[in-house]
């Protein structure tokens, strides 16, 4: 099947089954109902990163992925899915998702084989089994802090279909074909269910869509950046709203000893989106990834020992917007 036709059908196969999985879940009465938590007025069908997921896997496997890539990805990625789903129908314990979430990663890790390599400015660059612990730490966090920013309509979707073409651009420009592609891919199921996510929203995406992107995503980056090392700074930049708003939050919350993986709604973007609305916010968002981060993720491809700059500069809007409106804040702590 040609690239074109596969990346075109996987995003209608994913506005088709995103509305099967709506009808599934209003018949079984799997709604999100607005709590004092949430940031939605609504109740609302969830689950619909079912069609995400059923769209990449179907495609990934008819377009015919590397036996070796797709042995260390798609076994992690769908596992994630597979416990977001659970989730979905009856709340696990945190423990049992973190473990989950690390098994996974562990498993990209050891399949992926070898050691990431990180473009330095001090000297040579950073490589060993210090920087593939931290990269197996961050990639659990951030297939975390990817959950943690679904929380308004069309924000986690539009993300993820921007960071998932970006990097597929980056991925082909450095030739690597099978990655692009796979992620081509993803980027077009991301796209097909935010034609039912922009706001007002008539489906959520739940545990079983963020868990499954934000694996991907970042398991995606990792084997990119593994096959070549200017492409590190540039997976850093192109997350960075996500990234600042979600550990920000996460430090202040544990800083005031919180329960940190409990439900809440101090994030920036529901702060923000409470004045502003949503589709205000997700717009926001996505100008600032298009405008700021995409080209500033450029400059440091073709700059690698300036990565780190780069990277720094990048995330100042995204820190300061965060700060701004009070990441991690909850609104009986400004009172």
């Amino acid at each position: 099947m040609p690239e074109l036709v596969v990346v075109l059908v996987a995003f209608l196969s994913a506005v088709v089954v995103t509305g099967l999985v709506r009808r599934y879940a209003l018949a079984r009465d799997l709604l999100d109902v607005p709590n004092a938590r949430s940031s939605h007025g609504v109740s609302t069908p969830r689950g619909g990163g079912l069609a995400i997921v059923a769209s990449f896997s179907v495609f990934v496997v008819l377009y015919g992925l590397n036996g070796g890539l797709a042995l260390a990805l798609l076994p992690p990625v769908l596992g994630v899915a597979v416990v977001g789903f659970w989730d979905d129908h009856s709340d696990l314990p945190a423990r049992v998702r973190i473990l989950a979430h690390l098994a996974a990663i562990a498993w990209a890790s050891y399949w992926l084989g070898d050691a990431l390599v990180v473009p330095w400015p001090f000297g040579g660059p950073l490589d060993g089994w210090p920087v593939r612990l931290f990269a197996v730490v961050a990639l659990v966090w951030f297939l975390n802090l990817f959950n943690f920013m679904d929380g308004i309509d069309g924000l986690a979707a539009g993300e993820a279909a921007f960071v998932a073409l970006a990097g597929a651009w980056f991925a082909a420009g450095a030739g690597q074909a099978q990655i692009a592609m796979l992620l081509l891919i993803l980027g077009a199921a991301s796209l097909g269910f935010l034609a039912w996510n922009w706001p007002p929203a008539k489906i959520f995406m739940g545990d079983v869509g963020s868990g499954f992107l934000g694996a991907a995503l970042g398991l995606s980056g990792y084997a990119s950046s593994l096959e070549d090392a200017s492409l590190v700074w540039p997976w850093v930049i192109l997350v960075a709203v996500f990234v600042s708003d979600a550990t920000l939050t996460l430090l202040r919350r544990v800083a005031r000893g919180e329960r940190w993986f409990e439900a809440h709604r101090s994030h920036a973007y529901q702060q923000a989106s409470r004045r502003w609305g949503h589709r205000r916010v997700t717009l926001a968002v996505l100008s600032i990834d298009l405008a700021w981060l995409l080209p500033l993720a450029w400059i440091a491809q073709t700059m690698p020992q300036q990565g780190l700059w780069i990277a720094l500069l990048a995330y100042m809007p995204p820190i300061v917007l965060a700060l701004r409106f009070g990441a991690g804040i909850t609104e009986d702590v400004r009172r």
